[in-house]
């Protein structure tokens, strides 16, 4: 599984990618953490408001920091 976390590296997006890491290790999930801070690639992807969270390519967060919980079920 391919976890992308965008945005600026501020302490959100700490955050929300430790909260990411976490529901994939409790789910038994191996995973890769890629960071996108460039704003023209975190628009191009069509991220308008950041932190956010892309599984496999998909948008499931969008300016917040998710719990780990709550990732859980969108990654399962």
């Amino acid at each position: 599984m391919k976890l992308i976390i965008y945005g600026s590296g501020c302490s959100k997006c700490e955050a929300l990618t430790a909260n990411a890491k976490a529901a994939a290790k409790a789910l038994g999930i191996s995973y890769e953490v890629e960071k996108i801070t460039d704003m023209n690639e975190i628009i191009d992807a069509g991220v308008m408001r950041t932190p956010a969270l892309a599984v496999d390519g998909d948008i499931v967060v969008e300016g917040k920091v998710a719990a780990a919980e709550d990732i859980s079920k969108l990654i399962t």
